[in-house]
């Protein structure tokens, strides 16, 4: 008989595989198995992070955050990449302007190294105001919203109507992914929600972006090329992506 460890990896990998999957057929896969195991099993996962319980069944991490894994994990790769990505992006930081930090490894890389100068700082992503938060000079403000524990972001309809009132100089966008037919994109419905509304309220929108994203779709679209100003990257994207951005006049960094 399987034991309690080899069946909660099992779960984890029908999960991931199909993205979601329902405690009826959780009871199909483990007939033997009493319901009351299984859903003291999905409670164990969902407090290890290794999935999301929802009602009726369970939701893979990467569906709910929109990346490959949660926040804590991407934190810890590529991380030269990061570094040189938010290097890059000190350059446009303007002192006495209104920013807006999205949530994500690499605005998190930038927040950790914002010069301490006289900004208002908008963002809804705990890791930043984290960082953020070692700073005597810009004044920060973390938007309200509902917590996601794995991206440690805030999200939802108040998010939306707070950013609704506020007017940026810049902001600095993380994205999921880009590919011709979709956009830029990410996977979560909300943030996609939020980002576009945060791009649409700004002067100059920049997209922080290393070279693995392009090509690559994921479910909800945010915006265009043709509503971004600016890309900062780690120096590798393809020569087809470049030149599209060009069509459009988007600065590459």
């Amino acid at each position: 008989m399987d034991t309690m460890e080899q069946r909660r990896n099992t779960i984890v990998d029908l999960v991931n595989q199909s993205g979601n999957i329902g405690f009826a057929q959780l009871k199909k896969k483990f007939p033997q198995i009493s319901e009351m195991t299984l859903r003291t099993d999905l409670k164990a996962l969902d407090e290890a992070k290794r999935i999301v319980r929802v009602h009726g069944g369970a939701k893979s991490v990467d569906v709910v955050i929109g990346t490959d894994d949660m926040l804590s994990r991407r934190l810890v790769r590529n991380i030269e990449a990061k570094q040189l990505i938010a290097q890059k992006a000190l350059s446009f930081i303007r002192r006495d302007t209104t920013i807006f930090l999205d949530s994500g490894s690499t605005t998190t890389a930038l927040a950790s190294c914002m010069p301490d100068q006289s900004n208002l700082i908008y963002t809804n992503s705990l890791t930043c105001a984290a960082e953020l938060s070692k700073l005597k000079e810009p004044a920060v403000h973390v938007i309200g919203g509902t917590m996601n524990r794995y991206s440690m972001s805030v999200c939802g309809i108040h998010t939306v109507q707070d950013v609704l009132r506020i007017n940026f100089n810049q902001v600095f966008m993380g994205v999921t992914s880009y590919c011709d037919q979709t956009g830029f994109t990410c996977g979560v419905d909300e943030e996609a929600v939020l980002k576009k509304t945060v791009m649409d309220q700004a002067e100059q929108r920049i997209i922080l972006m290393d070279s693995s994203k392009v090509g690559v779709k994921s479910t909800y679209s945010i915006c265009g090329l043709k509503d971004v100003d600016v890309i900062i990257s780690d120096g590798s994207l393809p020569e087809e992506f470049e030149e599209a951005c060009r069509d459009y006049k988007i600065q590459i960094i």
